[in-house]
């Protein structure tokens, strides 16, 4: 009973640091997009959000889905799920870089490194466990339960 959990957590701690790897990598290209259309351009920093975050997202799904989750069946269907789930993240980060900003009165650029962090573990969990989940897979969250032992 203990193997099983040790090799799905491990399983799972693996596959959060290379998302995080990339993430970083892509969350570095959505900040860097993001500084430079709200320092060099007259474009509303919700907008320049919006266009960081999707070159983000495209970013990242490709990477994820050849390099870290290594799934490549149904790519039009993950990538929907994929984008789902990067839009509901793109709308998370921009609720919590408006509150940052507007009702806090921090820094545009510190504020946008906040909700990175925050909306960057959201989206692993929900890439994870919907996105890029293998066919055949159950539910991962059952196997971490504690299982009842037979003892008959």
């Amino acid at each position: 009973m203990l193997i099983p959990r040790i090799h799905t957590f491990w399983s799972l701690s693996k596959s959060l640091v290379l998302y995080g790897i990339i993430g970083s990598c892509t969350a570095m290209l959505d900040f860097l997009l993001f500084s430079g259309l709200t320092l060099w351009t007259p474009l509303h920093y919700l907008l320049a959000n919006a266009l960081s975050c999707s070159t983000g997202i495209l970013c990242s799904f490709l990477l994820n889905r050849k390099y870290n989750f290594r799934v490549t069946d149904h790519p039009v269907r993950r990538m929907i799920l994929f984008f789902s789930v990067g839009i509901f993240g793109l709308f998370l980060s921009s609720a919590i870089l408006r509150f940052c900003i507007e009702s806090l009165n921090i820094e545009r650029t510190v504020s946008k490194l906040i909700t990175i962090l925050i909306v960057g573990i959201v989206q692993f969990l929900l890439n994870k466990f919907i996105s890029f989940k293998k066919a055949g897979q159950g539910n991962h969250t059952a196997m971490l339960q504690p299982q009842k032992e037979d003892h008959e």
